[in-house]
């Protein structure tokens, strides 16, 4: 006889690590976490692209995608597939939405996760090594948190900060208060050199109790359906072995590409889209693949003066500007941050500013390829063709020129490699640009977005429970709303939190 479990988990990634850690706290209910990547349970043994938090883990633990930013283009689409997921291959960014962001999903219909609902999951995920006393911190949770001081600054880092300053930018200590707006260190999810992903922060601790399974190298393919309800997943085993695994009820924390792709090949999903595969149709969801979310950013290439100042050996990511784009009533919409390093063009050592959109009202699709689960789904980002996002990531982009301009960042800039000044930077030539070649911040979400049953295009309700069908809930950066504004791992985390935590305190929620 095949074993029932409490709980089935799809995913190890930022939510899932997180939910799997928090349901299993509680002795009497057996947690099946399915990853389909690979797991190191020892530290030790742990390869060092998932160790080195200096820069991101672009292929030997990826998933291979790839999308669509604008009309005509393709790029990569770098995924964890690994336990941690994400934030196990990622920058380290430890950046919070703003309240306003939260608000509006309460305003959306979806009360639980308001401000002042999403603030204590926040700071139970963290363990704030600068700020622990602040009433809006966190200091005992499982994912540490700092900043870097001026001593550990690079050369080119200091000198952004020091030019956001001559810019008339406010300086900011902590970009996660609440309030907070201007230049300042990043706040960062890791100790020295040690990235501290999910997997380790949550997963490490929690793998002792005899009452949560971890099994990696196991795809799902499909959830299994029987009348109105899911009562587990079919999986393919890396041997090829197709088996089904039960659960009371399942977890869908597979992220914002596959947990969209897993729902549409389990026939819920828009009934045209499903039919054109020879997909049964369970559920037409018309939401499923829709709404997708993402910062798109264009970078200005700098060449430096001294190439020795270029060591891809040290952190990619130490800085940011946080600011409001001029005439915006949204706050924080824009950021600019410096890249230590970039390609490296023509022998010449380079380092990148880069303009990115942090509010965004454009949205992509996410849809099947085929109705084979092997098949990665296509992405369209879509980014710029709303005007809107169009003109506000211009004006961002030509803000950060400024930057190039400024000292003393000015005098460590031989030229520019990207753009090329010779053809003009005048505001449509940069609307052009932006509308051409934006990309993607890797902070794909929404798509099986959350909200009241009533509006036709909500996937799962405020608890992350499908419409669709009872015994399954999505809970990841899918079913957010709209794109924070911030880089979307610490959101995913604190998504893992609240749910995590009502599956174990409120099991009756989820039929348990």
């Amino acid at each position: 006889m095949t074993k029932t479990y409490d709980i089935v988990i799809v995913g190890a990634g930022s939510a899932g690590s997180a939910i799997a850690s928090r349901a299993s706290e509680d002795p009497t209910r057996d947690v099946l976490l399915l990853e389909a990547g690979a797991d190191y349970p020892d530290p030790a043994t742990t390869p060092f692209d998932l160790i080195n938090s200096h820069n991101n883990s672009y292929r030997e633990h990826d998933w291979g995608l790839g999308y669509s930013p604008t009309e005509g283009r393709s790029a990569p689409l770098p995924r964890g597939k690994v336990t941690g997921g994400s934030s196990a291959v990622n920058t380290t960014i430890a950046l919070r939405g703003i309240p306003e962001d939260f608000d509006e999903w309460d305003e959306l219909g979806n009360g639980e996760w308001a401000w002042d609902k999403v603030l204590p999951a926040f700071k139970r995920l963290e363990r704030d090594l600068d700020f622990p006393d602040a009433d809006y911190h966190g200091d005992a949770g499982p994912i540490s948190i700092r900043r870097y001081p001026e001593r550990e600054l690079l050369e080119h880092q200091h000198a952004f900060l020091d030019a956001a300053q001559s810019l008339g930018y406010p300086s900011c200590k902590d970009a996660n208060a609440p309030d907070s707006e201007g230049a300042g260190p990043h706040p960062m999810n890791k100790l020295g050199r040690m990235r501290v992903s999910c997997a380790m922060g949550y997963l490490a601790p929690a793998r002792a109790r005899p009452n949560l399974t971890i099994e990696p190298s196991t795809f799902v393919r499909r959830l299994i359906i029987e009348g109105d309800r899911c009562t587990g997943v079919e999986v393919e085993r890396d041997n090829g072995t197709i088996e089904l695994v039960r659960g009371h009820s399942v977890v869908l924390s597979a992220g914002a590409i596959m947990s969209p792709a897993i729902l549409k090949r389990s026939g819920i999903g828009p009934k045209r889209e499903l039919e054109q595969f020879g997909i049964d149709v369970i559920r037409d969801a018309t939401g499923v693949g829709g709404n997708l979310c993402d910062h798109p950013a264009l970078a200005v290439s700098c060449v430096a003066k001294d190439a020795s100042i270029i060591d891809t050996d040290q952190p990619l990511i130490q800085t940011i500007l946080r600011y409001t784009a001029t005439g915006s009533d949204k706050r924080n919409d824009l950021q600019i941050e410096l890249l230590s390093f970039g390609p490296n063009r023509r022998g010449r050592a380079t380092f990148a500013i880069a303009a990115v959109l942090e509010y965004t009202f454009g949205r992509g699709v996410l849809r099947l390829a085929s109705a084979d689960p092997h098949v990665a789904p296509i992405i369209e980002n879509r980014f710029c063709e709303d005007d809107r996002d169009a003109r506000r990531l211009a004006s961002c982009f030509r803000d950060t020129l400024a930057f190039t301009k400024a000292p003393p960042l000015e005098g460590m800039i031989e030229e520019l490699a990207f753009p090329n000044l010779e053809r003009g930077i005048d505001d449509e030539t940069i609307l052009k640009l932006c509308k051409g070649r934006s990309s993607s911040g890797y902070h794909p979400c929404g798509t099986a977005r959350m909200g009241p049953k009533e509006d036709p295009q909500s996937v799962v309700n405020e608890y992350g429970q499908l419409h669709a069908l009872e015994n399954v809930l999505v809970a990841d950066a899918s079913i957010m709303p709209s794109v924070p504004r911030a880089n979307t791992n610490l959101t995913s985390i604190m998504i893992g939190e609240k749910i995590g935590e009502w599956l174990r305190t409120s099991p009756t929620i989820y039929g348990l």
